[in-house]
C-alpha cells in the first residue's frame, strides 16, 4: 500500500479520546463522525469520536470540544478503519 504524506485539505481517519460518557444530547454537532462511550484500561468511563476529517473540520472539532469544557486524553490518526458507530461498550 503505497503512503501519501499528510495535508491540509486531504481528509483522514482520526480517533478523538475525551474523558466522561457523553450521548447525542451533548454531541449532537459532531455531523459525520461516530462516537463510542467505553470504559478505558482503568475503568474510567471515555467517549472516542472517530470520523474522516481534514485539519480544518479536525481543529472545528477540538476548539468545539474546548468550549465544553472537555479535555483531552488523545487524538490520534488512525489507518482506514470502519468507525463502530452509536454505542456502549464496558
Amino acid at each position: 500500500m503505497e503512503k501519501r504524506p499528510l495535508s491540509l485539505s486531504q481528509p483522514i481517519t482520526y480517533r478523538i479520546k475525551v474523558p466522561g460518557h457523553l450521548d447525542a444530547s451533548v454531541l449532537d454537532w459532531v455531523g459525520a463522525m461516530t462516537f463510542v462511550a467505553k470504559f478505558d484500561e482503568d475503568g474510567l468511563p471515555i467517549t472516542l469520536l472517530t470520523g474522516l476529517l481534514d485539519q480544518a473540520a479536525l481543529q472545528g472539532i477540538l476548539r468545539r470540544l474546548y468550549a465544553l469544557g472537555l479535555p483531552l486524553i488523545s487524538v490520534s490518526s488512525v489507518k482506514d478503519e470502519v468507525s463502530q458507530g452509536f454505542g456502549s461498550d464496558k
